[in-house]
Order: structure tokens, then sequence, then C-alpha cells
């Protein structure tokens, strides 16, 4: 999931919170969904109200589901490790947590908080509707009785969901740190949480099509698809992990360029195009003012120019002008870099150490690093 294509919504205790772009499409489907489930139990309520619950559950459902993410958020937090945020999206949350834990019990915890978590969520719906007048078995008489069962079944379901033993899940976190617990070695027990979640992702899409093919209809799909986005979290989440352990404790300082190719802002498109991007093989360009760094272009800016104007426009009319870019400082981590880089689609990144540029770290220069500690297998 790309943090990047998200809408922001504040912060909570410093935690910034947003919903990704595909939150939209499930949104709208559970609402669906609950409408049908609500109709079918309550026929003789008003459509009116039927919506209204449908809606106002649909909310307090993904409310749950912000502070199943926040309590990973808080625990982290008392670990010592950086929280950036916590974002909605298709199937659920994630909370973006800066760094690996650095032992296997702070890894349990980070696992086990979010099903504990929403398990109490669940038993605190399920109580409330008790008292105020719901037996157990029995078909709620209400709407406020309505929306707290089914809040307080899904959230305990979505505990046990959570708790299943393989990457992404919660359960996966927990087999990671109880595997690395017992071997003392953190990659064995990345590897085996990894594989448990590509086998258990590969039988949720198989179930899903046998139930399909076997007349279950929209809910086989739905769990194939389930299937689907866990093979290729489970996938991610390693491939992140791998990145995090490579990248170690890597700074940008360690990765700058200095010798990166410059353009007077008074260059013409049209020469930057025939002495520069054809000739030297270059994507981006440093554009200075009597030798001060003043903003950087790319063919992605010189492509939004219509050809015809290329010889009437110059680098300084369609630079993005420093200011305005995304920076680091010397200090930052390169996976920190590098996730920046791969959210704003940006191939490089200035460096500003104290108001001044020291040079640029780029998407290529952190890539051969990599390459290059695979090729000595360290």
């Amino acid at each position: 999931m790309n943090p990047g294509s998200s809408l922001k919504l504040g912060r909570i205790f410093g935690i910034e919170i947003g919903i990704h772009y595909s939150w939209f499409l499930i949104a709208i489907l559970i609402i669906l969904s609950l409408s049908g489930y609500f109709s079918e139990e309550h026929g003789t309520w008003a459509s009116s109200v039927i919506w209204s619950m449908s809606i106002l559950t649909a909310i307090l459902f993904f409310a749950a589901i912000i502070v199943h993410e926040l309590s990973h958020a808080f625990v982290a937090r008392l670990k010592g490790l950086p929280v950036s945020s916590v974002t909605l999206f298709a199937l659920g949350g994630v909370a973006r947590i800066e760094k690996e834990s650095e032992n296997p019990q702070t890894e349990f915890w980070l696992g086990i908080v979010g099903p504990i978590t929403s398990a109490v969520i669940g038993g605190v719906c399920l109580g409330a509707a008790r008292l105020i007048g719901w037996t157990p078995g029995s078909d709620p008489d209400s709407p406020a009785l309505a929306i707290l069962v089914w809040l307080g079944f899904v959230n305990v379901a979505l505990a046990a969901f959570n708790m299943l033993p393989g990457f992404p899940m919660d359960g996966g976190r927990v087999l990671r740190a109880i595997v690395w617990r017992i071997t003392g070695d953190r990659d064995r027990a990345t590897a085996a949480a990894s594989k448990t979640g590509h086998l258990l992702a590969v039988m949720f899409i198989v179930l899903g099509l046998f139930m399909f093919f076997g007349g279950a209809g929209f809910g086989g799909l739905w769990i194939a698809f389930i299937g689907w986005f866990l093979l290729n979290a489970a996938k991610a989440s390693y491939l992140e992990v791998e990145l995090r352990r490579a990248l170690g404790d890597l700074r940008v300082e360690n990765l700058i360029e200095n010798n990166f190719p410059v353009i007077e802002s008074n260059t013409s498109i049209d020469q930057i195009v025939d002495d520069f991007l054809l000739k030297s093989g270059e994507r981006w360009f440093m554009i200075v003012e009597q030798g001060v760094p003043v903003g950087l272009v790319t063919p992605r800016e010189i492509a939004a120019v219509e050809r015809r104007l290329w010889k009437f426009k110059t680098a300084g009319d369609v630079m993005r002008p420093i200011a305005d870019l995304h920076t680091v400082d010397p200090m930052t981590p390169a996976i920190d870099a590098l996730e920046i880089i791969g959210r704003e689609n940006v191939n490089q990144l200035p460096v500003i150490d104290d108001g001044r540029l020291r040079g640029v770290v780029s998407r290529e220069r952190i890539i051969n690093f990599l390459v290059t500690r695979r090729e000595l297998n360290l």
C-alpha cells in the first residue's frame, strides 16, 4: 500500500490519521452489505432507519479499526519505536512504525495488542447491548441494539482473524516473535512468518474459488479476494522487512552525491533537451543562478510544456524550486529517504544541512548500495 495515495484526516496524539483511496470502495460495499443484512433481519423497519443504521455502523466499524491500529502505535511508542501515521485502506488499517522491533518481546506485544483491543471493543459492545436489554441468541429489537450486537460480533471475529499466524496479520508478528525467541534469529523468524502468510493466502484463494464454483456466489469471490490481498501484502511486508534489514542504520550522509549535473536558469528548454538530456543520459539537472542552486528540472517538467514553446521557455520557468521539493537532512535514515522517493514518485531528494544544499540522494544510489551488499552476501 502506498501511503502517499491517501487523504489526511488529522492527528490523534501526534499520529497522522489518513484514509487510502481504496477505502472508499470498501466503505460503499460495507454500507450496501449492512443495509441488506439489516433489511433481511428487520424487514419491518423503515428504509430510512435501515440506511441510517448502515452508515452509522460502518463509521463505527472503521473507528474501531483506527483504535485497533492506534493500540499498535501506542505500544510501539512505549517501546521507543517512532510511529508516523495510521492509514485505513481496503481491508483494514496499518500503523506505520518506522523501526523494526529490537527484541522478540517487543515484537510479541506489537502483534498481540491489536487483537486484544478488537476483542475488548467487541466485548464492550456486546456487554452494552446486554445492559440495555439484549439477550444472547435473540434478535435485537431496536436499532441501537442491532448496531451494538453487529459491532460486537464483528470485532470479536476481527480479533480472531488477525490472529492468523502469518504476515501481514498480527498473528504473523506473534509467530515471528515466538520463532525469534526460540531460534534467536530474526531473519529466520521473518521468513517463517512470511511463508506461513503465503500459505494462508493461497488457502483463502483456493477456498474462495471452490465456494464460488460450488454456488456460494459473491461470498466465495470475496474470500478469494481476501486471499489475493493477503498474498500481495505478505510479499510486500517481507520485502519491507528485508529492505530495513539491508539498509540497517545507514544514513543519507553516506549516500550523498555531490557531483550532480548543473544548468544555468536562463538556459532554454530546447537547449536543455538537445545539449544535455539527449547527449548526457542524465534524468535530472540542478538549476543554478550565479552558482547558487535554486531548483531542479526533469523530463517531467519539460514534457508539460508545449513543444513549440521550448525555445522561449527557460529552465527557470519550468523548474521545481528547492523550497517546493521534498528534502532530507544528512542524518535521515536511508530507508526513510527511499520511502519518500517511492511515496512522492521522484528519483532524487535534495539533501539540506543548516539551510545549505549538500547534494542529493537518489533512488539509483540506494539501489546500487543494495545490489552491492547482495553481491557481497552482506
